[in-house]
């Protein structure tokens, strides 16, 4: 029998979100996850709000609602309250309630300043990092360590000169035209308007210089979790001082490896990460130079696991970029790029422990 196209809607529903997420969903083991740690933050939540004055948005839900963003590639924050107000899997992962109105956007970015300016994204970043290593997902002594460039939000038109020299009016104020052929520009004599700290920097020779931002990674090398992570300028030797700062922060004081590509093939950061009780494994750079790795490193059968084992970490940033958002970023500054790029590599480490322990969730593990 052919159903009737019946156009109106029911008055009361008495079915809610939980029931209409299958019990078999991803998303149900990463908010499992992300429950428990957010558990955790509960006093570091409770010093950052006053005792007087309206309830806010619950920073447990913002802080959700920012990991769908990242999870599920939505653009923008307004795309995000969009989502939030017809989406019943967003609305359950967040933990909103079907006659619960969803939040003007400028509230919520105004909200979101608060967990940047607490350092949010680093203390949940540590928390999954010691979620994987209460499951002993994670290596204690062989590691990985690259860097990307990220490109920032900000065309190259806005990059102007420092000591704003008179230019002729645009004929178009709102999209000028902008020839800069032939002229010398570089991050000494020029400055973005749009975004100051992001700086001008290529992936290497014959390839297109963009503004940019500098990511790193310190990944471990036995399920290809994220270990650590910062953003620091493009300013050409950030790669080899932010893996140096990694390396520091290693817990413990055991010896350990490190592999990189030939881009940290220099004397200066093998002498330095050797300092450390690092065994730096590095992809020998031979052209042109002699690489400052010899034989009392390539002769061990470590140094060709390390070297088979680093490409792993393209994954890293390929999910990030891809589907984190990171290939084009949405923000401006050091501190918010970082703290985003912090929330998606935890983001990442997340979706990792979902795959490699499935029965974490329900609360199993």
């Amino acid at each position: 029998m052919r159903g009737l196209d019946t156009q109106q809607s029911a008055m009361f529903s008495y079915l809610s979100p939980e029931d209409r997420v299958p019990v078999g969903h991803p998303l149900r083991a990463v908010r499992d996850l992300t429950d428990r740690i957010l558990a955790k933050l509960s006093t570091v939540f409770a010093a950052m709000y006053s005792d007087m004055g309206r309830p806010s948005i619950p920073p447990e839900k913002l802080l959700r609602a920012l990991l769908l963003q990242i999870l599920y590639t939505v653009r923008s924050e307004r795309m995000l309250m969009e989502q939030l107000n017809y989406n019943l899997l967003f609305r359950w992962f967040v933990g909103l309630n079907m006659d619960e109105a969803v939040w003007d956007v400028t509230v919520f970015t105004k909200n979101r300043e608060r967990l940047v300016k607490a350092d949010v994204a680093r203390k949940f970043f540590a928390l999954v990092v010691q979620q994987a290593e209460a499951l002993h997902l994670m290596s204690d002594e062989h590691f990985t360590v690259d860097g990307t460039l990220l490109e920032a939000s900000a065309s190259l038109k806005s990059f102007k000169k420092i000591d704003g020299g008179e230019t002729a009016p645009p004929q178009d104020p709102g999209n000028p035209t902008v020839n800069f052929h032939g002229e010398k520009r570089s991050n000494q004599t020029h400055k973005s308007s749009t975004d100051p700290e992001a700086l001008l920097a290529r992936k290497g020779a014959g390839k297109e210089a963009k503004m940019s931002y500098s990511g790193h990674v310190l990944m471990e090398n036995r399920n290809g979790l994220v270990a650590d992570v910062g953003v620091l300028p493009a300013n050409g030797t950030a790669e080899r001082e932010a893996a140096l700062a990694m390396i520091e922060a290693i817990p413990g004081d055991g010896h350990v490896t490190v592999g990189a590509d030939k881009g940290y093939d220099t004397k200066d950061f093998v002498a330095q990460a050797r300092s450390k009780n690092v065994t730096p494994h590095v992809s020998q750079n031979n052209k042109g130079r002699k690489s400052a790795i010899d034989g009392r490193t390539t002769r061990h059968p470590g140094y060709a696991v390390s070297q088979q084992k680093r490409k792993r970490v393209e994954e890293i940033f390929g999910w990030m970029k891809t589907v984190g958002g990171m290939r084009k970023l949405r923000h401006r500054g050091l501190i918010l790029v970082g703290w985003m790029f912090t929330l998606s590599a935890a983001a990442y480490n997340l979706v990792r422990i979902r795959n490699l322990f499935p029965a974490v969730a329900g609360g199993k593990a």
